[in-house]
């Protein structure tokens, strides 16, 4: 839609023509006059020593009409778009040791990896949450920062779901985890500060503590979620002697888990198979649910550049127009034609714009040899 973002600016349209008319005419004296040859009593002098040509007059409007346009800033207006009122600021915080690599899930009747059951559904928890600022640390004997704080949810899932297990290392650093996570949301609003912490071991790699890092989380009003994620039933080969049944999370340190998410406000969670981590992720949209589509801006786009430089052309054509040729309109001596007044005057292009008047320039022109005027 295209529209005025100043329309009351139109009332200076007419201004040019009001200073004009409350102007007093310049004073003159009567023995103030310019006295022309004898020769040039056949010109016509009617019009007076400056005229201004109609065209001109025209011109000079129109460039102050364009001017006015763009001052008033004309504007293209958009479509509305819905935008999310600012949500929550959750950091997920993945373990991506070598115990993640354990296949001990099953998504659609097919064995997966811990790590491969955590990038998919996972994933489409990130999709759900539109509004929320996402972050992203993965950790093993360190933990790294793969994504900030950001709107763009598709690039926090490509980044999880590129990651693999063991890059950070094979043991497990949850403490560094949890302190990384503090110092990225610290400088969030309180009321936002969410972390997710999901992992399948204990600690015992990095120089942070965990029960130091929940002091930190509370200091600063971090509320944590923890899974622990792992099946208590496990059928591995045993080689010569068949099979066994065992339990591959043993290592989980769900009392460690637990105190952090008593702690700091928020709650711990055991997953034992892809569908109770679905559910998780549920239960957390639930506990921290998004924000609605509550605001809409409408895109805009400025276009005062456009008369603006159309009055600027007007302006230089107008300037430049005195230094151009223009035979039309001439006026010659009564009996004399076009042939002859060519013969009589050789006319500069300053000489025409210095003198408007044919009559003048016929004064300061110097005339050709052969000519009447000259001997």
């Amino acid at each position: 839609m295209f529209e005025f973002a100043w329309p009351w600016l139109f009332v200076l349209l007419p201004l040019p023509w009001l200073v004009a008319r409350s102007l007093k005419p310049a004073a003159t004296q009567a023995n103030a006059a310019l006295r022309l040859p004898i020769a040039l009593s056949g010109f016509d002098l009617a019009g007076g020593a400056n005229p201004v040509e109609r065209w001109k007059r025209w011109l000079a409007w129109l460039a102050w009409a364009l001017l006015v346009a763009a001052a008033a800033r004309p504007q293209w207006i958009g479509e509305p778009i819905d935008l999310a009122r600012s949500g929550r600021d959750l950091m997920l915080l993945v373990d991506a040791s070598g115990s993640m690599d354990t296949p001990d899930m099953r998504i659609g009747g097919q064995e997966v990896t811990r790590y491969g059951a955590v990038k998919a559904i996972a994933g489409d928890f990130i999709r759900r949450r539109v509004g929320d600022r996402l972050g992203l640390i993965v950790f093993g004997s360190q933990a790294y920062l793969l994504t900030p704080l950001t709107f763009d949810r598709d690039t926090v899932g490509k980044q999880l779901g590129e990651s693999v297990v063991g890059l950070p290392g094979r043991e497990t650093a949850i403490g560094d985890a949890v302190g990384l996570a503090v110092k990225r949301l610290r400088v969030r609003p309180q009321d936002q500060r969410v972390a997710i912490l999901l992992t399948d071991g204990v600690n015992d790699a990095g120089e942070l503590d965990p029960a130091k890092a929940i002091e930190l989380a509370v200091a600063e009003k971090v509320k944590i979620y923890t899974i622990g994620i792992g099946a208590e039933a496990m059928r591995v080969s045993d080689g010569f002697f068949g099979s066994r049944v065992v339990n591959p999370s043993a290592d989980i340190d769900e009392k460690m888990l637990a105190e952090m998410a008593q702690k700091t406000g928020g709650r711990y969670f055991r997953a034992r198979d892809t569908a109770e981590l679905a559910q998780i992720y549920h239960e957390i949209d639930r506990l921290e649910p998004g924000v609605d589509k509550g605001r809409q801006f409408r895109p805009v786009d400025e276009l005062f550049f456009w008369p603006l430089a159309a009055a600027v052309l007007l302006a230089l054509f107008g300037a430049a127009a005195p230094f151009f040729p223009s035979p039309a309109g001439r006026r010659c001596p009564d009996g004399a034609d076009e042939g002859t007044a060519s013969k009589i005057t050789r006319r500069h292009p300053l000489v025409e714009m210095l003198f408007p008047h044919p009559a003048l320039r016929a004064t300061f022109s110097r005339p050709e040899k052969g000519s009447e005027r000259f001997p």
